[in-house]
């Protein structure tokens, strides 16, 4: 019985993690990011440190296990892998995700028992913002589900231009741990804390940060090819497939900026040199540029997920030049590099796919220049790592570009929450944010975050729209996310000495 009554508890946490990706895209109950941590810390409060390491473990297999579903569509409709094996690495995956929240909730417990004001207002944020930290950089990282991403469209999104992502997931944290708090010491005039929050996030979105400058708006051509992901490279659908992407460019020649997906082109770019030459003229006949994603390949044999761009620019006629391509630098763990891969690849041929071996480009590139415009790229994953986005933009930068292929992942919600995380990035760093993609989300954002034109997933689509650019700045473009970190270590130290006096 008492075993019974001992399993309660993390089943009960597993529930409460699961209804945290309620507060994501495509669901957007954005409270929920607050109650579950909430319901967490009141879960573990007065428990022993393995009660609530199990506990811990618990709330993230319910977060992970639902949150990143869409992963196991990739692997099991994609990966040509028994349903058994593709369970399992799912299995794994979620498991190992899980840790983060688990040492979350052992280390509160083992270093801030005592419930008091510095537990829940001091350690906790800032404990919960380690593990995130940690999450994100740890064998390359996986910053997927941070909470803040959910309030893009609450008035804890108005604080992104400030901090970031990771100010909102703060304030989130300290908002639960008052309620947490509140609900220990039953002092309700902490309910100020999460009012004031609020209420300053409303205050916050009458104020502009940047302004748009009308002046340099462009139309651009975002075309959606639809093309079937299991088809896709295969030999006999490499024409067909340039085709139609080719002729809905020709239908749109009047656009200043014409955008493929990433590896639009299902081939080698060294593979195509008459195509791609007579493409560039046709974009300089018709004053226009196309980017587009391409995968590369060097003569030492070296494989990289590049941007390619040809009319309109800066670099001349078309030539091959590996220079004058910008390449994913953040590659995607066993789908473009495998982890461990000397002592993986021997043991499954499952981790010997073709192309899961790409070089990296570097940490910061150059923006692509497009029709006298300057875009900062991120190739599809890299979209979520808002700090790498943050270094690459400039001075000159008038738009952010995400090229995708979300294809992989079906009908599922990844691709709308891979939305949500491209908007921040627009929010952020005050500029609007172009995402062209094979199947969707296509979407534009204006410097909010707000979708400002799209078309339907899963349909062959071309979005026209007009782009405008921002002149100014925000405080998280200017300093990123220095101040938080200055601001965990200053409330851990603090927290310590208050646990030690």
């Amino acid at each position: 019985m008492k075993k019974s009554l001992r399993l309660l508890r993390p089943i009960g946490a597993a529930f409460v993690g699961a209804s945290t990706t309620l507060a994501f895209a495509p669901y957007q109950l954005w409270p929920l990011a607050i109650v579950s941590p909430f319901l967490l810390m009141l879960l573990i409060r007065g428990r022993s440190r393995k009660s609530a390491l199990w506990t811990g473990y618990a709330w993230g297999l319910g977060q992970f296990a639902t949150g990143i579903s869409w992963v196991h569509v990739s692997i099991d409709t994609f990966g040509g892998m028994p349903k058994i094996a593709s369970l399992f690495l799912m299995a794994l995956l979620v498991g190992y995700l899980s840790i983060y929240s688990a040492l979350f909730a052992w280390s509160l417990n083992r270093f801030f028992p005592s419930e008091n004001k510095t537990r829940y207002f001091i350690a906790a944020p800032a404990l919960w913002l380690v593990f995130d930290w940690a999450r994100g950089w740890v064998m390359t990282g996986f910053p997927w589900l941070w909470l803040g991403y959910s309030q893009i469209d609450s008035p804890l999104g108005s604080f992104a231009p400030i901090g970031g992502v990771e100010l909102i997931t703060l304030l989130s944290i300290i908002m639960a741990g008052s309620l947490a708090y509140l609900a220990t010491s039953k002092q309700w005039q902490l309910l100020l804390i999460p009012m004031v929050v609020l209420a300053t996030g409303f205050g916050l979105r009458n104020y502009e940060w940047v302004t748009p400058a009308h002046q340099r708006t462009k139309s651009v051509a975002l075309i959606q090819g639809n093309v079937d992901q299991a088809q896709k490279w295969l030999p006999n659908h490499r024409w067909p497939t340039i085709m139609k992407y080719t002729d809905l460019t020709r239908e749109n020649w009047d656009a200043d900026i014409i955008i493929w997906p990433e590896a639009a082109i299902p081939a080698m770019e060294f593979e195509l040199p008459s195509f791609l030459s007579n493409l560039d003229s046709a974009a300089k006949m018709n004053n226009s540029a196309v980017i587009t994603g391409v995968i590369n390949r060097t003569d030492s044999g070296e494989y990289y997920n590049s941007i390619l761009v040809v009319g309109q620019t800066p670099y001349g006629d078309y030539e091959l030049d590996m220079d004058e391509r910008f390449h994913k630098h953040h590659l995607l763990p066993f789908g473009e590099f495998v982890p461990f891969g000397d002592i993986l690849r021997p043991i499954a041929p499952f981790f010997n796919l073709p192309m899961s071996s790409f070089s990296r480009g570097a940490y910061v590139q150059p923006n692509i220049v497009a029709n006298g415009m300057h875009l900062a790229p991120a190739l599809c994953y890299e979209i979520i790592f808002g700090e790498q986005v943050r270094q690459n933009v400039t001075d000159d930068t008038d738009y952010l570009l995400t090229l995708s292929n979300d294809a992989w992942f079906g009908r599922s919600i990844g691709p709308l929450q891979h939305m949500e995380i491209a908007r921040m990035r627009a929010l952020e760093l005050g500029l609007p944010l172009i995402r062209s993609t094979n199947n969707g989300v296509t979407a534009v954002t204006d410097h909010k975050g707000d979708i400002i034109a799209e078309v339907p997933q899963f349909e062959t689509s071309v979005l026209r729209t007009e782009v405008t650019p921002t002149d100014g700045t925000t405080w998280y473009r200017e300093v990123g996310s220095w101040p938080l970190y200055i601001w965990v270590a200053l409330c851990l130290g603090f927290g310590v000495l208050r646990r030690q006096s």
